[in-house]
């Protein structure tokens, strides 16, 4: 129990990690002069140095064990990043910094699922992989107001390295106090090194079940992601003139929202029966609401934040998509399989921080502040409607029963 304690702690400060810089782009742009292109590209390079290690985590995990894997990264990258934000002069030294982090908070949940995967009945895996991620979204609440809040009070700069030191520290305690869940039984001796190595990626490419469930689990969390993380800040404060205590007010609210998004989601296979349309349907309310600000790209605060709210709520599906997929892994390639999952939602929320950066720059017209803004949620509609027709396709699999 204190292990996965520990894990939390490590998650939550990943999903800090990877959305407090929309709060801290007023104090990037005037101390660094950081550009909307380079900060999108920082967000970016988290996120994709995230999604990339998951094939590095995955082998690590069936080779290493969570402990070992979570440990080293976060305690080493994690915190070294951090370090390196808060030393920070040129925007260049932030993506960097960013980079490093995101390779070290890559193993923290991942780790958590595989214990859960290996030490837990399929049909509790929903709510376990969900509550974890509610709980660990508190990082989206700390990374919204009080980050703001602190960061006023203190400096960007001191609080960055607290959190450096929280980081290291957390590394260091996942390293004593988790402990490795025992071999799987129902992998023979014959099967445990088969697809030991990364060639196991290609074995889970070959299951043509996962092929629909894909795309929407890499673009379903992207508009929840990019707007949280990275897009609130320079929306709120360029069409509503938002200082950094507002924006971190609405990111608070949008926050609070993916928590209890999650919270929401994780019983509801058990309770429906099913995975495939709570999955379909939630991300349908979500894109509708993407429409609407694409629509009516100025509505007012009190409802672009209600807007905001519906999109993290519904984007918060990533614990029972996660679930979905895990019901056609092999035993054998269960953290190779939960990370290539996890390399597909977070890889895609990352690609998407690359790409909306051009969206939004080439989109962007003078005096015309809403007009950029009014694309990039096209876009992200667009998108999502487009990954919920292919997801159409898939097999469900419902709680009861656990399928390859």
């Amino acid at each position: 129990m204190a292990g996965l304690v520990a894990l939390t702690i490590g998650y939550v400060l990943s999903q800090f990690y990877r959305s407090f810089l929309a709060v801290l782009t007023p104090a990037l742009t005037s101390e660094l002069g950081a550009t909307k292109a380079e900060l999108s590209m920082a967000s970016g390079a988290w996120f994709v140095v995230f999604a990339l290690m998951q094939f590095v985590v995955g082998v690590s995990l069936d080779r290493y064990g969570p402990r070992r894997t979570a440990a080293f990264l976060l305690a080493a990258c994690g915190g070294g990043g951090a370090v390196l934000f808060a030393l920070a002069q040129t925007p260049w030294a932030v993506i960097l910094a960013m980079a490093l982090n995101g390779a070290g908070c890559s193993a923290v949940l991942m780790a958590s699922v595989f214990i859960f995967a290996k030490t837990f009945s399929p049909a509790r895996l929903a709510i376990l992989i969900s509550w974890l991620v509610a709980f660990g979204t508190l990082g989206n609440v700390i990374g919204s107001a009080p980050l703001a809040e602190a960061a006023e009070a203190f400096g960007w700069r001191w609080v960055m390295a607290g959190l450096a030191a929280v980081t290291i520290l957390t590394g260091l305690a996942i390293g004593f106090l988790v402990r490795d869940p025992d071999p799987d039984p129902d992998v023979g001796p014959g099967r445990k090194g088969e697809g030991f190595g990364f060639r196991g990626y290609l074995e889970l490419f070959r299951l043509r079940v996962l092929w629909p469930i894909l795309p929407l689990t890499a673009l379903n969390y992207a508009p929840a992601a990019g707007i949280r993380g990275l897009w609130a800040g320079p929306y709120l404060a360029d069409v509503y003139g938002a200082d950094a205590l507002l924006i971190g007010q609405v990111t608070l609210f949008m926050a609070l929202a993916m928590s209890v998004g999650s919270f929401v989601y994780g019983p509801l296979d058990v309770i429906f029966r099913t995975r495939k349309w709570v999955v379909f349907f939630g991300n349908g309310i979500g894109a509708a609401a993407v429409t609407w600000l694409a629509l009516f790209p100025v509505p007012g605060i009190a409802a672009t934040t209600i807007l905001f709210v519906v999109i993290g709520v519904c984007g918060a599906s990533y614990g029972l998509m996660m679930t979905h997929g895990r019901a056609f892994l092999p035993p054998h390639l269960t953290g190779r399989g939960v990370t290539l999952l996890n390399f597909f939602s977070v890889g895609g929320a990352g690609v998407m921080q690359f790409v909306t950066g051009g969206v939004v720059a080439a989109a962007s017209a003078p005096g015309e502040p809403a007009a950029a803004y009014q694309t990039l949620f096209i876009f992200y509609a667009v998108l999502v409607v487009i990954t919920l027709a292919i997801y159409l396709t898939c097999r469900d699999a419902p709680p009861e029963t656990k399928r390859r």
